[in-house]
């Protein structure tokens, strides 16, 4: 395979898929973002930080519509970024992958990276609307969240060793990252912010938020398994 060709439609499938994702983000998830931010405004209103006037709400309209259209952008980006982890993992693991085409082998492979290293982080801190999180702490949220996510994929590539040198009863592998990762779970500190926003707002905002990011994590798996695939047929054409 050769390497150039791969970097640039590992780039090109990012950037497909993360725009696919900040679409989903401005159908499912921007409206949970207006009604949370509509009840912080109004806290600001109420205690005075802020007053209710209409230069307030032309400068909150324009920088809405700018962070709406960055949305996009920004998905594209990100996934983008995403992907060029997920190709250099790819490159590493694929002759382990269970047997079959490059789609299967790209779609088990996002599957399982989408699962450690989003999965798990989400159920433990899972996404919050503005209303939810004190602006303190908002840097150690942070970095327990990347902390968590660290912890998760570095386990996931220790016993994927553990898992290519045993022989037999290589279930034992993921049944020790199954009681690695609890313990993990156990240990890490919860998120210190009390949720003081109506519930139904949080919960619709992180199912949008984690169906959207699975859709990313999915179509990367088969934008690129399908490009792999074909470049893999016109390479065999070319010998």
């Amino acid at each position: 395979m050769k390497t150039g060709l791969f970097i640039i439609i590992v780039l090109i499938s990012g950037c497909f898929a993360g725009l696919v994702h900040g679409g989903l983000n401005l159908i499912l998830v921007e409206p949970y973002l207006d009604q949370a931010i509509s009840i912080e405004n109004q806290t600001l209103f109420a205690t005075g930080e802020e007053e209710d006037t209409t230069s307030f709400w032309v400068e909150y309209n324009s920088y809405r519509v700018w962070q709406k259209g960055g949305q996009v952008l920004a998905g594209a980006i990100l996934g983008t970024s995403i992907a060029a982890l997920v190709g250099i993992v790819f490159l590493f693991v694929r002759k382990s992958l269970p047997e079959g085409n490059n789609v299967k082998k790209t779609l088990i492979l996002s599957g399982l990276m989408w699962f450690t290293i989003f999965v798990i982080p989400f159920l433990k801190y899972p996404a919050n609307p503005p209303t939810v999180g004190d602006a303190e702490t908002v840097v150690m949220r942070g970095i327990l969240f990347l902390s968590f996510i660290t912890i998760s994929g570095l386990g996931a590539v220790a016993f994927y060793q553990v898992y290519k040198k045993l022989q037999n009863k290589k279930f034992l592998a993921f049944v020790g990252y199954a009681v690695f990762i609890g313990v993990a779970f156990f240990l890490m500190p919860e998120n210190p912010d009390e949720i003081t926003a109506p519930m139904d707002l949080v919960e619709g905002f992180r199912g949008a938020s984690f169906v959207a990011v699975s859709v990313y994590w999915l179509t990367l798996g088969l934008i690129l398994g399908g490009f792999v695939e074909k470049l893999q047929e016109r390479l065999n054409l070319n010998r």
